[in-house]
C-alpha cells in the first residue's frame, strides 16, 4: 500500500514539470525577439537553460532561484505585494509556460552584465561553440 501511494505521489510530481528542450527555448527566445538581442544568439538561452536546470521548468536549485533559468528572487516576488524588476511572481517562473520566464530573462539581459548575470552561462556557455544547441526550425 505504501508503495502505491509513493508511486502516485511520484507520478504527480513528474507531471508538474513539462519536458522541454533546446528547441522550445530557442523558439520562445525568437518569439520574444531575443535572438540577437544585446548580441546574444537564441542558442545562448538554450545553453543557459540546459546549464542552469537541464530544461526543468519547476527546478529550484536554491531557496532564492526559480525555474528553468534559475532566476534570482531579486527579479521576481516571492511574497505577495513585493515590487520587482520583472513584475512577476517567482512561482510563475516554475510553471511550464516559459514565455513569462523569457520576458524576465530579456529584462535581466538589458542590465550591463547581460548573460554574465548567470554563473551557469559563464561557466558552460560563454565563448563556447554552441553548435549543439542549434535547432532547425
Amino acid at each position: 500500500m505504501k508503495i502505491c501511494i509513493l508511486l502516485i505521489f511520484l507520478g504527480i510530481c513528474v507531471r508538474r514539470s513539462e519536458a522541454l528542450g533546446a528547441c522550445d527555448v530557442i523558439e520562445a527566445a525568437r518569439i520574444a525577439m531575443l535572438d540577437g538581442f544585446k548580441g546574444y544568439s537564441a542558442e545562448n538561452y538554450a545553453c543557459l537553460a540546459n546549464s542552469a536546470s537541464q530544461y526543468n521548468t519547476s527546478f529550484q536549485g536554491s531557496p532564492s532561484e526559480y525555474g528553468m533559468f534559475q532566476i534570482s528572487n531579486f527579479w521576481c516576488n516571492s511574497k505577495s505585494g513585493e515590487n520587482n524588476p520583472c513584475g512577476i511572481s517567482c512561482a510563475k517562473l516554475m510553471d511550464s509556460n516559459i514565455s513569462d520566464d523569457i520576458q524576465c530573462v530579456k529584462r535581466i539581459v538589458q542590465d550591463p552584465k547581460g548573460l554574465d548575470s548567470w554563473d551557469p552561462w559563464v561557466n558552460s556557455c560563454k565563448g563556447r561553440d554552441l553548435i549543439g544547441f542549434i535547432c532547425k526550425t
